[in-house]
């Protein structure tokens, strides 16, 4: 019995050291959501400004003027960048953002013809899309990692560089960004924006309440080849560094969420282990007192 009671003491120590761990977390968690959150909200607004821009200006134009807006008839290559964390810990998050992209994977899979061979390429932000990619075996340009944790957009404009050159050079048809969208601490949905070519009012689905003014005409001044090559990569930087944001946010209300469930978890656990902790040790002290009543019994006769 009172080996029981000592492995029990044990295993209560145990859980009890587990749960400042996991509330610790917790509150790390809060504190850098409530930081990414603040970003996400203050960009949110140029994010919508930037895209109804974007919209505006291909549907005035002509979308061959630009390469950025040149679409593809027959899509034969696509880029995807896949937003994740680089730590887990952090409940379903990476599980569905993962879900998300081999879904958007399979789909062009299945769109592909007899004769016909998509060729998907990803470039990842965070160790977990990275490893996910490795194992499906589907080749990775670029790695991108120690992003989501704090980020600035200086870090992230490599990222939009690289898909904007990507995507003029000729490369590829199509660029996908597949990330979490951030609506509340509680709630985020894995998203596909189709970032390239732009111009396309389908993409956003966070920008469905954006009402876009079609204009009947633009003055570009000093011509318009020079107006949107300054405008529609910065353009592209903005949605991406938007996209990271909504995800870092995402990454730390999940965290923050399952490290509250681990706590309140251990806190029933504790209530469980202590209730049983009482039983046995009540259980020790009844036989306690029946032997030493027995022993009394016993020195009378």
């Amino acid at each position: 019995m009172a080996g029981q009671t000592k492995a029990i003491r044990r295993r209560i120590k145990s859980v009890t050291n587990t749960r400042k761990i996991t509330k610790a977390m917790e509150l790390v968690a809060a504190s850098k959501m409530r930081k990414a959150m603040q970003s996400v909200l203050g960009t949110k607004p140029y994010a919508k400004l930037a895209w109804s821009t974007v919209m505006s200006i291909s549907s005035a134009i002509d979308t061959h003027m630009h390469p950025l807006l040149r679409s593809h008839k027959k899509i034969n290559r696509i880029l995807l960048l896949v937003i994740s964390s680089d730590r887990g810990l952090a409940g379903g998050f990476n599980t569905n953002v993962l879900k998300k992209t081999f879904e958007q994977i399979r789909a062009y899979e299945r769109r592909q013809d007899s004769d016909e061979y998509v060729e998907i390429r990803s470039v990842c932000v965070g160790k977990r899309s990275a490893d996910a990619m490795r194992r499906a075996q589907i080749p990775m340009i670029a790695h991108f990692t120690d992003i989501t944790n704090n980020t600035k957009f200086e870090e992230v404009l490599p990222i939009g560089r690289l898909l904007i050159d990507e995507f003029t050079n000729g490369n590829y048809d199509k660029v996908l960004v597949v990330y979490t969208d951030f609506v509340s601490a509680l709630t985020q949905n894995p998203t596909v924006l189709e970032l390239l070519p732009l111009g396309n009012p389908k993409d956003l689905t966070h920008q469905d309440s954006l009402s876009v003014v079609e204009a009947v005409e633009y003055q570009f001044e000093p011509s318009p080849q020079i107006v949107l090559d300054r405008i529609l990569p910065r353009l592209v930087e903005t949605m991406v560094y938007q996209a990271v944001l909504e995800s870092a946010a995402s990454e730390h209300s999940a965290r923050m969420m399952a490290m509250r469930s681990a706590s309140d978890a251990a806190k029933d656990m504790l209530g469980d282990l202590t209730f049983t902790y009482n039983q046995a040790r009540q259980a020790g002290i009844t036989q306690e007192i029946a032997e030493i009543s027995s022993g009394a019994a016993a020195l009378e006769t």
